[in-house]
């Protein structure tokens, strides 16, 4: 079902048992729920449908692509500094904010909690629901747009989402340096985050021979050159990139395009202690990983069989969600018991009409 308005989509939901939500399917491994639920693909409720540039803020109906979002901003001289991912593959907000999809830039500056202020979903009974609201300072309230953020649709579907918004920095700048040893970018990558530079993102990338710290910076040109000598003086020299080949490094890391077509992409939240034991085990040539958020946040690209990484997981008392990929089963590790979210669901959809990932 793929409705255009949202009395479409009212109707189709009280006429259903078990459904759904999605958008593009650009996370293709948190699409496969069985013949028995009906999927509502909301791509066909789409638009920015408010945008006021002088207030920051806007908000996009759910089945807009984060591209139309993206351009209108930035003709404003405005962005989403959470470095929302898969927009070349048209990656939509609302799947965006009910996947939890963050990219580099939360390191910095925090993910889509912290800029969406607002929600519009349907719930089970088929009720339109409005959360929040369309400007910062909103209405007192239980605020419900905060736990649609990561709920994969088993709360309600989606309708529009509003959302505030930063200036775009002047320019950016990143230094990349590559180190012999993992153990050595750990305790540089350490060091670097302890600097009161106001760095807008930190990603280590684990290579055969080499292992790559990639940081960037961002804000007015005059002060940049002193910034990244600075960050310099603790790494050693690397590489400087800036311009178009600056942006394109950072939006190859948002779209994955390192991760070959064959592979499975898997997310997998952990902390620095955490990243010498898990690479240990990932240190393969063809288990190509990326440390993300300042190694908050690990992407692993894999080709072995999926139950190999979910034994590793769990001997680290790890958990990890499949993005992309076909599996049966996208949760792997260890399967933690969330008893506030299971609270949420009795409390918003008692029918449990909304499927769980």
């Amino acid at each position: 079902m793929k409705p255009t308005t949202v009395s479409e989509l009212l109707d189709f939901v009280n006429g259903k048992t078990r459904l759904t939500p999605c958008g593009a399917k650009s996370k293709t491994s948190l699409h496969n729920r069985g013949n028995e639920v009906d999927e509502v693909v909301l791509t066909g409720i789409s638009g920015m449908i408010e945008y006021d540039p002088d207030e920051y803020t806007f908000t996009a109906l759910a089945g807009t692509p984060l591209e139309e979002c993206n351009q209108a901003l930035s003709e404003q001289g405005q962005y989403l500094p959470f470095d929302p991912l898969f927009t070349d593959q048209g990656a939509t907000i609302g799947g965006t904010v009910a996947s939890n999809m963050s990219g580099p830039g939360r390191y910095r500056f925090g993910g889509i909690r912290d800029f969406i202020i607002g929600v519009q979903y349907v719930d089970g009974h088929g009720n339109l629901i409005r959360s929040g609201g369309k400007v910062v300072k909103n209405a007192a309230g239980f605020d419900l747009s905060k736990l649609m953020v990561g709920s994969f649709g088993s709360y309600g579907a989606l309708i529009e989402c509003s959302f505030k918004v930063f200036p775009k920095p002047e320019v950016n700048t990143t230094l990349q340096v590559g180190f012999d040893s993992m153990e050595e970018a750990l305790e540089r990558l350490v060091a670097v985050t302890k600097l009161p530079l106001d760095i807008s993102a930190v990603e280590l990338i684990p290579q055969y021979d080499r292992n790559l710290l990639v940081i960037r910076l961002g804000g007015r040109a005059e002060n940049l050159n002193a910034r990244i000598e600075r960050l310099a003086i603790v790494l050693g020299e690397g590489e400087i990139y800036e311009g178009d080949e600056e942006a394109q490094i950072w939006h190859d890391f948002g779209e994955f395009n390192w991760v070959p077509n064959s592979d499975v992409l898997v997310k997998i939240p952990l902390t620095p202690k955490h990243v010498l034991e898990l690479d240990k085990r990932l240190s393969d040539p063809f288990v190509r990983r990326q440390y993300s958020v300042g190694c908050n946040l690990a992407w692993v690209s894999w080709q072995k069989p999926i139950d190999d990484l979910d034994s590793h997981l769990n001997i680290l008392d790890l958990s990890g969600l499949v993005i992309t990929g076909q599996v049966d089963n996208p949760r792997l590790g260890v399967k933690r018991h969330n008893s506030f979210s299971v609270k949420v669901k009795e409390a918003l959809d008692p029918l449990n009409k909304w499927v769980e990932v």
